[in-house]
């Protein structure tokens, strides 16, 4: 199947052995928002990876609650400030924390830094016996933020000596070789595609052992661009995404300035009881 496909129906079906989690809360910044990945059905205006998951995790489980207290933009120290005690407070057992990128991408972003503040995060989050996922970053080798690849790969390291010290899961993009694929990001080139959030979705559940109803979806060979279509491509992308960028950086704001949690409160991902979202 292939990208400019429609994604196939899912078909509820029986799973083999149901999973054991009841309530999930979702933590981070735009990757976990959703970004890149619009749809005006879902709450906020975006699905992204964590509503898929959660999605899955949903089918044939009544009573499934979701959260989602992710912020586009939002750096390690905020989400520890603004998200953590709010997702205790909603007594999930099961949390994904996806963090520190936006402080990779600051000039002196530390990984072994970042990775001491994340690991006391990680300790807190596990108090009342939740199961607690990290997502590692994707190999950005061949993308926009190839600047950062190094850092990002030590600090996937230092996020599996977190793990293993506090038996949270690794759930690990940088091994998912698909996403080195260009059709798996957005046009800003710094999120994901829906492809590429359905890709990472199902990545997520299969490292959960959960089953699920997505299909691999494989992009579409696409032809050889001309030097002038991309020239072109890569001006359209300066002047709509990196100068905006650039800017607000200089002017010290961010992209969630004013953007609150889509799905501050745990609620049912289908049908009735559905919450408003909140990120506009």
């Amino acid at each position: 199947m292939t990208a400019n496909q429609h994604e196939p129906q899912v078909v509820q079906v029986p799973y083999a052995q149901p999973h054991p989690w009841s309530r999930y809360v979702a933590l981070g910044d735009s990757f976990t928002e959703g970004i890149g990945d619009p749809n005006p059905e879902s709450v906020g205006g975006n699905r992204g990876w964590a509503d898929r998951v959660a999605e899955e995790l949903s089918r044939n489980h009544p009573g499934f609650a979701y959260a989602n207290l992710a912020v586009r933009g939002r750096l390690l120290q905020q989400i520890a400030d603004s998200q953590v005690g709010p997702a205790l407070a909603l007594k999930p057992d099961l949390i994904t924390i996806s963090a520190g990128g936006n402080d990779l991408l600051r000039p002196g972003g530390d990984p072994d830094r970042i990775a001491e503040r994340l690991d006391a995060l990680v300790q807190i989050l596990g108090t009342n016996g939740a199961t607690v996922m990290m997502l590692t970053g994707p190999d950005v080798r061949d993308t926009v933020l190839g600047s950062i690849r190094a850092k990002t790969a030590i600090y996937n390291e230092n996020l599996r000596t977190i793990a293993a010290r506090h038996d949270a899961v690794v759930a690990d993009m940088w091994a998912l070789r698909l996403l080195l694929n260009p059709q798996m990001w957005a046009p800003d080139r710094l999120h994901f595609s829906p492809l590429g959030h359905h890709t990472i979705a199902a990545m997520v559940l299969d490292t959960l052992a959960v089953e699920h109803t997505l299909e691999p979806l494989r992009p579409k060979e696409l032809p050889a661009k001309s030097w002038r279509t991309a020239r072109s491509e890569d001006f359209v992308w300066a002047r709509e995404f990196f100068v905006p960028w650039v800017l607000r950086r200089l002017r010290h704001q961010s992209s969630g300035d004013g953007v609150t949690a889509k799905r501050p409160e745990p609620g049912t991902i289908f049908g009735p009881g559905m919450p408003p979202g909140a990120a506009d």
